[in-house]
C-alpha cells in the first residue's frame, strides 16, 4: 500500500495531534491513577516515533514522490556515524560531504 504525499503529511499531523492530546489529558482522565508498564513504553516512544516519521518523510520525499538519492546516503551515513558515538559536527561535514561527493559524479 502506497500513501500520497497529503495522506503522509495527515498520517504525520494526526499522530502529533494524538500525542499532544494523550500528554495533555491524560493526566486529568486518570485522576491520579498510574498507567500500565506496557501503556507507558507505547506513550514515551510516541513523540521518537512521530520525529523519526518526519525525518524519513524529508530525506525520501522528493516533491509528490518518493525518491532516493544521495541525499538520503549522506543521511545514512551522518546516522551510522551517530550510533557509533561520533561527534555531531563531524557526522555533518561528513555527511555533507558524502552528499556533494555523490552529487558531483
Amino acid at each position: 500500500m502506497t500513501l500520497s504525499h497529503t495522506q503522509v503529511w495527515v498520517l504525520i499531523l494526526g499522530c502529533a495531534a494524538l500525542t499532544a492530546l494523550i500528554k495533555a489529558f491524560g493526566p486529568v482522565l486518570l485522576g491520579g491513577r498510574e498507567l500500565p508498564p506496557w501503556f507507558t513504553r507505547v506513550i514515551v516512544l510516541m513523540a521518537p516515533t512521530l520525529l523519526c516519521a518526519l525525518v524519513v518523510t524529508s530525506v525520501l520525499a522528493s516533491g509528490r514522490s518518493w525518491s532516493v538519492g544521495a541525499h538520503t546516503v549522506g543521511v545514512a551515513v551522518a546516522g551510522v556515524m551517530l550510533w557509533r558515538r561520533q561527534s555531531l559536527v563531524l557526522c555533518v561535514v561528513v555527511a555533507v560531504l558524502v552528499t556533494a561527493g555523490l552529487r558531483a559524479i
